[in-house]
Formats: structure tokens, sequence, C-alpha cells
């Protein structure tokens, strides 16, 4: 569809889709000098096989190590002497290349995202010392235990896959890689109908669609491989550590971001721990005092999900914390208010249409809505299903996620707190250790 304004969206959001499959979408923000320009890629830590783990996340740093024609001090100075920066993001099914600049320097932008992806060196000496960065962050990571819960929370639930193992990979498996391993991994997922080319602010279409065509011309046009479907597990992992709080993510499975019920169980993320007025914040921070940080959280896939509290507290408060969380989670789904539910709506709707204030948050929306959904979805048509969501839906969702799979619970903490975390979930469901 070039140069054709798409559906149902803001008259300056137009979409073009290059020969090999590239999406080209901008939305023009007159009012802006800036603009947020990215290349996002619908391949991720999910993609990588079972002796490429951790490759994606190396694949992105080694991106900004140099080019055919740009060592990696010239990529940084080239950006930086114009005033912008650069940036780039791996998760679990995407990796995102991104930079901001003036408008007047969008071409410049994309010529750098371009030459980082069509021509990069992947020079031996660059890549032994960005793998050694990484097995840094991979350190750094392994001495922060509120992150590190979050790798043990998805590894439990989804064991033995790649949605389940840690975007950074392990040491082992990070010092395993070569450029030939990085060419390989690039050419089969990097591929034009899952790559985008999104731009808000001061960008004019046709001239980036038409750099876009030059620059990214040898990007492969086949689809790259389909990934295996998500298996979800559940069950414990206790990580004993002497720390000075006990760390507890329990969750169970959720659902994709295609299932019609995503935005119900968003809301009850809300309304279960969501800010300040929610139900645990209230009950177990408020009342009880039993820790300074708790929230819910759900994170989508493309055919599955995570649904999960975290919190912190002292060892003797586990118990006690845990059986207060399984209490909410149980009852939320039976005594769910009307109000309750007009609040988590009325947060939801805050925190979309704040976002898109930003230039960079609205290019974003619009690569990962093309990724995930194969178009651009207004953003009426977002309020338009939260604002259906009502009590019942809720009520349904929280049904749904309690009774179709067993828990999966991550601790990490002092040896005296990790029974009591086990005990006070068993209502919940069987949780088998690994």
């Amino acid at each position: 569809m070039p140069g054709t304004d798409a559906d149902g969206m803001d008259p300056g959001i137009q979409v073009t889709t290059l020969d090999n499959g590239i999406t080209v979408v901008t939305d023009a923000m007159p009012h802006l000098g800036t603009a947020s320009l990215g290349i996002w890629v619908g391949a991720g830590a999910r993609d990588e096989g079972r002796d490429e783990h951790g490759i994606s996340h190396l694949l992105e740093h080694m991106a900004f190590k140099g080019t055919g024609r740009r060592s990696a001090r010239r990529i940084a100075e080239e950006i930086e002497q114009v005033g912008g920066d650069i940036n780039a993001a791996t998760s679990v099914e995407q990796t995102s290349y991104n930079v901001r600049v003036l408008g007047e320097d969008v071409g410049l932008g994309l010529d750098i995202l371009s030459d980082i992806l069509t021509d990069p060196a992947f020079a031996p000496d660059e890549l032994e010392r960005e793998k050694n960065v990484i097995v840094q962050e991979i350190g750094a990571v392994m001495d922060t235990p509120d992150d590190l819960i979050f790798d043990h929370f998805q590894e439990r639930a989804f064991p033995g896959q790649s949605v389940g193992r840690s975007i950074l990979g392990t040491p082992q498996t990070v010092r395993s890689f070569d450029r030939d391993a990085l060419a390989t991994y690039l050419g089969r997922t990097y591929r034009g109908p899952r790559m985008v080319v999104a731009a808000a602010g001061a960008v004019e279409h046709e001239r980036l669609v038409e750099d876009a065509r030059k620059r990214l011309a040898t990007i492969g046009t086949g689809q790259k491989p389909a990934l295996p479907a998500a298996t979800y597990a559940g069950g414990a992992h206790l990580t004993a550590r002497d720390t000075e709080q006990v760390h507890v993510v329990l969750g169970l499975e959720g659902i994709a971001y295609t299932d019609p019920q995503v935005h119900a169980v968003q809301v009850l993320a809300n309304v279960l721990g969501g800010g300040m007025s929610s139900r645990l914040f209230q009950e177990v921070r408020e009342e009880r005092g039993l820790c300074y940080s708790i929230y819910a959280f759900h994170w989508s896939y493309q055919d599955t999900g995570l649904f999960g509290v975290y919190a912190g507290t002292d060892t003797g408060d586990v118990g006690e914390l845990g059986t207060a969380v399984v209490d909410q989670i149980l009852e939320v789904g039976e005594s769910v208010t009307e109000t309750e539910v007009a609040r988590a709506k009325a947060q939801m709707k805050v925190g979309l249409l704040a976002a898109l204030e930003s230039s960079g948050a609205r290019a974003e929306q619009l690569a990962r809505h093309i990724l995930a959904f194969g178009r651009l979805i207004p953003v009426s048509e977002i309020v338009a299903k939260v604002d259906a969501v009502d009590v019942a839906a809720v009520r349904a969702a929280a049904t749904r996620l309690v009774g179709q799979a067993r828990p999966t619970l991550a601790v990490i903490g002092p040896k005296a707190g990790l029974d009591p975390a086990l005990a006070a979930v068993e209502r919940l469901g069987t949780l088998s250790q690994g």
C-alpha cells in the first residue's frame, strides 16, 4: 500500500511495503523538530537454537561495533556529531535498533542503522571484547536478585525451551560464538517480511521509503523459520542465597497478545497489583506492612503469556505474604467490583495516551502492531476494547487463569524463607521443583 494512509489511523500515518517485504511506516508530527527512527525485527531470543543461547543479544551488541565502512568509533561520532543518540534492545520475540535525531538528519540515521544490519564487520577483536562485556552483564544480573528472579521464573514456566531461557545467555554459550555463528543467525532470522522501519516526528514518508529501498535492498525476502509452540509447565525454582530479602515471583500461564481476553487479563493485573489503590498494595503493604515493593504483571507472547506477582520481603514474613497473595489471586475473580474495574481501565488509558505523546513511543507502537498483528491498530480501537471490559469479563479471565494450569514459583533468599514460600502457594496447585 505505497504512500497510503493506514485505514482508521491518524492522517499523518503512512505505510509502504517494499519489494523485499520490509514495511516502512511513518507518523508525521509537524510540531516536532526531531524524529525517532528505528528498525524492528520480529526475531529475538525465542528464535535461538539450543546452541545459540544469547546470540540474539550478542548480535544486537555487535551491530554497533563496526561495519565495512564505519568503525565502532565512527558510528558513535557520526550520530553524536548531529546531536543524536543510538540504542538497541533485545526481547523474547523482537529486536530493535533506534536513533533519535533532528528531522534533517533522518537520512543519516537510517544510513547508519541500515549499515549495521546489512554490512556488520564482526571483527574478531571487537567480538572478543563484546563477549567479555556481556559476560560482565550476566554477572551483574547474577548479583541482582530482583532481576535474576524473573529469569528463574520464566525458565521454570517454560523449561527446556528458548522462550524460557534468559535473553543474555550464559558465559559458556556467549564465549562459544564466532563470526560465522553470528552471520548464520543474522541471515536466517533478519528477513524482510519480519522487519519494520518506523519513524515518528519530523519525518517525510516518501523520502524515508526511497532511502529504505536503496539501503535495505540486500535484506532477504523469505520468512524466517517458524517458532515451535510454547509448552507451559510450571513448578518451583528455589534458590538459597544470603540476601537481605526473600524475592518471590508467583504466577500462572497467561495468554497471547492476539487472544480476545487479553485486555480483560490486563485489567485483572491492574486491579490485583497495578498501583497504590490495587488490592495487593493495600492489603500486603498498607494493611500488613509485609513489603516495600509488590506488583502484578502480564507478559504476552505470540502464543502464550505469563501472569504473575512480584514481592520482596523479610524471611520471617514470607509465609504470611505468600498466603495473602494467594488469597487475593483466588478472591479477585469472585469479588472484583465495578469501581475497581473502572479505575484500572482509566489507569490503562492514561498510560496508553500519555506514552503516545512521545515520538519514540509512537514509532515503537507502530512497529510492534505490524509485527504482532499484521496491521496498524488505531488508538481509538484499543481504547474501545479497554472500555468494553466489564466485571463479568474480568471474572471470566480470573477463572481461566486460575483453572487452566499449575502455578510457577521462583524464590531467591535465605534458606529459612524457601519452604514457607512453597507451602503458602499450595492452594494454587502442586509445585514440582526443578
